[in-house]
């Protein structure tokens, strides 16, 4: 017998053939707590729900739970129909009061999720609200629509305010990370203990590679045979007895590529740190990416066998990045190492297994399996293989899984030797083979029913990923942070700041951390010296985050990412700029800045006058070229006497887009007719651009 899932109110309810209100009302008399259409309820619990009435009459309660399904499923399919007026009218019960739930939908209270892309119908369900007073809304601010039209994220918080609804609007990545947290509704008998998981980050030489490397080669499981045959992305080493499992991230912005998704992936990072070098820009990176992740941070102090090396100048420089050893009063274990001489290696797994014990890291071994992709690829001879690793329940060859838009099955799973795996336990990293696409890294990845029922998931999330591609949830901007603040959705201002010396670092915290507001608190994620990089990028996108450039420059790449991930970079010369556009943006006083390129100048030869249509000029074009598209200036004697847009472009009766330097065209303007030979059109078009002081 298939085991019960949990579905959404509004899935059960179309699979009833019934309205989420009378789902809603149903499990509310059987004391169970929903109150909206999102909400995730066991499909058991809403049979119990609907057999309640049956209870109380045992002597006909088959027959009376047989005629009620009946009478909801024909009310679903002829709810138009004259059979249906007619037992809206006789009928007995609930039957003759579920039409008028569907007529007047309840009132929601508190705040309603609402997906995103949407269509008129479903927001009616969900805001309580008939389609015909959302649709005359709509109409009242210009919009036609229909009951099955998709509305973008705007519309529906415009049409929110209308109605006095609270809203949340909710993504694809919202979606996966809510079934992520499905965890939390385990009992705490079926928790069982499972491996950390260890991320290890560290400066470009300081030996991350390498203590990994020794770690592996010291501490994996005795009885492999000839090594580590392959390589993962993530590898298990027992100690004491005990697993820990180690995530090999290919540098920062894979980590932080990850946690941009919503994965939980890592317990505790690892900071590797080189006695000798001292603390150094990408050292610092990864303090600033743990901390933003929320992770307990173990230092590794590495290289101790150097005659240079001076482990208490590591503990010293770490202070100033809040970041102090336990015997100094602070919170953070520092762990002296040596990866080639093989030092400390055991007492820095003791100490993982130490902050782990204190977390209390537990799963369901039993669940229907979840977990993160770490990486992917196309193999030649094998086809698509991911590496997952698991972080609830059991995975089993053959099981059906999803991950955002991949889907399959298991075909065949390996660990991190190489070895065949029948089966994969929480804090277990696996190579997969069975996805018909390249699944992203961070994707959560869960087993289903069934490889159908996978790919029927991936194929709505899919269509989901499009219908809000115009919806797209952007990164903070200051243009748009004061309305962001009027709606309730920002409650810290996230801020990384570079400049081009360390004294501008402290005199542009200093200004920063002046500037308080009521409802925003300013927070610096990240600050240092040089140049806007990538990883700035990733870490602003992540985090949701503004970067503030002192004297510095984004580089290209820099630049590219910043405009896929739609993060705000701010670059200025004067400190009191930063702080009053901040300021400024706080209180919505931010006003967009735009440039003037001038496109082409031409040159007036000869006008035409024609009475249907006005003065044509004919142009000779001196300078660039002249784009219909753009905006006109008319200069006469060094003075501006217009300023508008073409009518027409014209070259031999012909309509163009566009005339180069060196042609001959005609043009019209739009209502100006006063010209002269020897007049200068200037073509310009209006940008806008970032507040650069």
């Amino acid at each position: 017998m298939a085991a019960k899932k949990n579905s959404k109110v509004s899935d059960i309810a179309r699979q009833r053939g019934t309205t989420v209100e009378d789902v809603l009302a149903h499990l509310k008399r059987a004391g169970v707590d929903a109150s909206t259409a999102e909400d995730v309820i066991d499909e058991t619990l809403v049979d119990k729900a609907y057999a309640a009435p049956a209870h109380r009459r045992p002597r006909g309660g088959q027959q009376s739970r047989r005629r009620r399904v009946i009478i909801d499923a024909q009310a679903s399919r002829r709810g138009g129909s004259q059979g249906g007026r007619d037992r809206r009218r006789g009928g007995r019960g609930r039957s003759a009061s579920a039409p008028e739930e569907a007529g007047a939908p309840q009132i929601p209270s508190g705040t309603i999720k609402v997906p995103s892309g949407v269509s008129v119908k479903d927001l009616s369900q969900l805001l309580g609200v008939s389609t015909a007073e959302i649709i005359k809304a709509l109409m009242r601010y210009g919009e036609m629509a229909t009951i099955t039209q998709t509305l973008s994220d705007e519309a529906v918080l415009i049409l929110a305010e209308e109605f006095k609804r609270t809203v949340e609007m909710t993504h694809a990545v919202d979606d996966e990370a809510e079934v992520a947290e499905d965890k939390q509704t385990d009992r705490p008998e079926d928790l069982k203990p499972r491996p950390p998981v260890i991320t290890v980050m560290g400066h470009v030489d300081h030996g991350k590679t390498s203590l990994l490397d020794a770690i592996r080669s010291t501490r994996v499981a005795a009885g492999e045979a000839g090594g580590i045959t392959q390589h993962i992305g993530a590898y298990q080493v027992e100690h004491d007895g005990r697993q820990i499992t180690f995530v090999d991230t290919p540098g920062h912005e894979a980590f932080t590529a990850m946690r941009a998704r919503g994965a939980k992936v890592t317990d505790i990072a690892t900071i590797v740190v080189a006695a000798d070098d001292g603390v150094m820009p990408q050292t610092v990176e990864a303090i600033d990416h743990a901390k933003a992740a929320g992770v307990p941070i173990v230092i590794a102090v590495n290289k101790i066998d150097r005659p240079e090396a001076n482990p208490e100048r590591v503990k010293q420089q770490l202070t100033e990045y809040e970041i102090v050893p336990e015997e100094w009063g602070g919170e953070n274990i520092f762990v002296e190492v040596s990866a080639k001489q093989r030092i400390g290696l055991d007492t820095l797994l003791e100490m993982l297994l130490l902050v782990a014990d204190v977390a209390d890291l537990k799963a369901n071994p039993d669940a229907p399996a979840s977990g993160y992709i770490i990486e992917s690829r196309v193999d030649p001879g094998r086809g698509v293989v991911a590496t997952m690793l698991v972080s609830r329940g059991t995975l089993h060859v053959g099981d059906g899984i999803v991950a955002g838009e991949a889907a399959g099955r298991v075909r065949a799973m390996r660990d991190f030797r190489g070895a065949p795996l029948s089966a994969a336990k929480p804090s277990v990293p696996v190579e997969i083979i069975g996805f018909d696409q390249l699944p992203n890294a961070g994707e959560l990845c869960r087993v289903v029913d069934d490889e159908r029922t996978a790919r029927q998931m991936a194929h709505r999330r899919t269509n989901r990923l499009k219908a809000e591609q115009l919806a797209k949830q952007r990164s903070v901007t200051l243009d748009d942070l004061y309305a962001r603040i009027a709606a309730g959705r920002v409650q810290e201002l996230n801020l990384v700041v570079k400049a081009d010396m360390q004294g501008s670092i402290e005199a542009l915290q200093d200004a920063l951390r002046q500037i308080s507001h009521e409802e925003v608190k300013i927070n610096i994620i990240r600050s240092g010296v040089g140049g806007i990089t990538e990883s700035d990028v990733m870490l602003a996108s992540a985090s949701q985050a503004i970067i503030i450039g002192y004297n510095v420059r984004p580089n290209g790449s820099a630049q590219n990412l910043a405009e896929q991930e739609g993060v705000d970079i701010r670059t200025y010369r004067v400190i009191y700029k930063v702080t009053e556009d901040v300021r400024s943006a706080l209180v919505g006083m931010l006003k967009p800045e735009f440039t003037e390129e001038v496109l082409g100048t031409a040159e007036v030869r000869q006008l035409f006058r024609a009475s249907r249509l006005g003065t044509i000029a004919g142009c000779h074009v001196t300078k660039g070229s002249i784009p219909r598209s753009a905006t006109i200036r008319v200069v006469r004697d060094g003075t501006v006497v217009h300023d508008g847009r073409m009518a027409s472009l014209k070259r031999f009766q012909e309509d163009v887009k566009e005339v180069q330097e060196g042609f001959e065209c005609g043009i019209l303007l739009d209502g100006f007719n006063d010209l002269k030979e020897g007049d200068v059109f200037e073509a310009y078009e209006t940008k806008e651009v970032a507040r650069e002081a």
